[in-house]
């Protein structure tokens, strides 16, 4: 059987990288005694995704894995086990059981919700102050790092959501396979606009999200 759960990555774990993330939940599983399955070959792996990896630096409110069991568990079941054997840092607030025919988190993502609390209060000002202008462009170019080097790129279309309040740049950006808009390359063109610097920032991903039967975007947890 598989179960999804859902997870925070809290404020004072925001520095520690996806791997060590993983590896965490590796040993909370372990220790959990659950039921959980392995991989075949020569080293076998605990059958354990997540829907997107969280950049160094960023909270996680509501962070997505995956994890695939040979034995039935209730989520209530799940959810008292890794609680017990995770620390107060990355705590399971919800579990679900998954259809076998459920696509694979990874590859339902399509957007994710930000909030971007900037550490200089003017930057906040003049951004509120600039977002109708900075959204009404036809097109916002920025380099962005791809396989085959950098390459200039239009963010504009993938930026759905955008809007500032009591000093909170809100944003959702598209993350997908195909295109992502990563909150560093929205700052840099909306100070770019704003002309101020680029201020340091505390990011939360606040959610990641799907798309439903008539394409809107709704939390991926739902669907």
């Amino acid at each position: 059987m598989r179960i999804m759960a859902v997870f925070e990555k809290s404020q004072r774990l925001r520095h520690v990288g996806h791997l060590d993330i993983m590896r965490a939940m590796q040993r909370a599983l372990r220790r959990s005694g659950l039921p959980v399955s392995y991989s075949n070959g020569f080293n076998p792996h605990i059958l354990l995704t997540f829907a997107s990896p969280l950049s160094v630096g960023a909270i996680g409110k509501r962070e997505l894995m995956e994890v695939t069991l040979y034995e039935e568990v209730t989520p209530e079941a799940f959810l008292t086990a890794m609680n017990q054997a995770l620390p107060p840092e990355m705590q399971l607030s919800e579990a679900k059981v998954l259809e076998d025919k459920h696509p694979a988190l990874m590859s339902m993502v399509k957007a994710a919700r930000y909030d971007i609390l900037p550490d200089d209060k003017t930057a906040a000002e003049r951004w509120a102050a600039c977002l109708p202008s900075y959204l009404a462009q036809e097109s916002i170019m920025t380099m962005k790092k791809t396989k085959s080097g950098m390459k200039e790129t239009d963010i504009r279309p993938m930026i759905d959501e955008l809007s500032c309040k009591n000093g909170h740049l809100q944003a959702v950006l598209a993350l997908s396979a195909t295109d992502t808009c990563k909150p560093d390359m929205l700052l840099s063109t909306l100070c770019d606009f704003a002309s101020c610097p680029v201020p340091r920032v505390t990011l939360t991903r606040e959610g990641l999200l799907g798309e439903d039967e008539e394409g809107h975007l709704v939390p991926l947890e739902t669907l």
